[in-house]
């Protein structure tokens, strides 16, 4: 071999969303804040994201983690969420992948039965309690950012269903949270590809007519996701969360999580102390627990403790020969 760049990565998924998380071959990101590493990647030099995330050397369902050295004096490791689309402030699921690549892979010390390791993202300081027994992750705990209803009850026109409302909240990044029987369909493994459609075109045409920035972090803008929901018949929440290019969230989603607790809590359902089951597509679990009330700008938030499980499945070691004619990668509509 002749590789002109090469890294690690410890392969991990989280109630089967997959997130890769980089182990080594990536010294640092440029920016003095996680904040400024995350922008500097999506508007400065991209080339990592597209190198991992597209063809022959990604796929339309991996999430990429990196885990660079820490800004904030508090934190252990930073975290920086790589994706199809952009690099992303947080995600619920990849920072369980990290925390459990880390721990079992010996970067930092395991001590059971509890070790706590604190990420630097660029949506600020998340405290990951892993449960450990026998050298296992059994369970991560988040600690997520503060998450909020920026607008509750917003509407868009569309040609195919009409008037359909949604919640604009921030649960790490910034979701529209959709009824999924306003689109006429159920959240079933069977409907993942006209789900992920139609996430995708309804999160365009909202994203168009909506300009939201974190009042207090302003290189975390605009809508990432819209994700579907719904409510099971034991009370658990049902979530779909829909990423580009069109595809379905594996897991429960941590993030959204977050964001459906701060719309519940909002309306008066949930209080301190409560806790509430979402469950995914394919019927993973995260555990959310309301831990207390929690002022962003003028925002009256929740903070939110999010658990779930994660597996390694795999160590991968990715290069780049010289004369590979898709230095960049490459993206093709039959699954893209």
């Amino acid at each position: 071999m002749r590789w002109k760049r090469t890294l690690q990565t410890v392969d991990v998924h989280c109630a089967g969303e997959i997130g890769r998380v980089i182990t080594g071959g990536v010294l640092d990101i440029p920016g003095d804040t996680m904040a400024a590493k995350l922008a500097h990647i999506n508007e400065v030099d991209d080339s990592l994201r597209r190198w991992l995330c597209s063809e022959p050397r990604g796929a339309a369902n991996h999430s990429f983690v990196l885990i660079p050295p820490a800004c904030h004096p508090d934190a252990d490791f930073g975290m920086i969420v790589l994706q199809t689309d952009q690099a992303h402030a947080m995600s619920g699921s990849n920072s369980m992948c990290a925390v459990t690549a880390i721990l079992e892979t010996g970067m930092m010390e395991m001590v059971e039965p509890e070790t706590v390791v604190t990420l630097d993202t660029a949506s600020g300081l998340v405290r990951a309690c892993a449960t450990c027994k026998d050298g296992k992750v059994t369970s991560v705990s988040l600690d997520m950012p503060p998450s909020f209803v920026a607008l509750s009850g917003g509407t868009i026109e569309t040609i195919d269903w009409g008037e359909v409302t949604y919640d604009l909240c921030y649960g790490g990044v910034f979701y529209a949270l959709v009824d999924v029987d306003q689109i006429d369909l159920k959240i079933a493994p069977e409907n993942a590809r006209e789900l992920a459609d139609k996430g995708v075109v309804l999160r365009d045409l909202i994203a168009a007519q909506t300009d939201i920035t974190h009042p207090e972090i302003p290189q975390v803008h605009g809508l990432a996701y819209v994700m579907f929901r719904s409510r099971d018949d034991d009370g658990a929440m049902r979530h779909c969360t829909t990423l580009k290019p069109a595809r379905a969230d594996r897991s429960p989603c941590g993030t959204g999580t977050n964001s459906t607790v701060a719309v519940l809590h909002a309306q008066g359902e949930l209080r301190p102390g409560d806790t509430l089951i979402t469950r995914s597509i394919i019927g993973g679990e995260f555990k959310a627990e309301l831990l207390g009330e929690a002022q962003v700008g003028d925002h009256q938030g929740s903070r939110v403790r999010v658990s779930g499980q994660c597996w390694i499945y795999g160590v991968s070691q990715i290069g780049l020969d010289p004369s590979d004619p898709f230095p960049s990668g490459f993206i093709l509509s039959d699954t893209w």
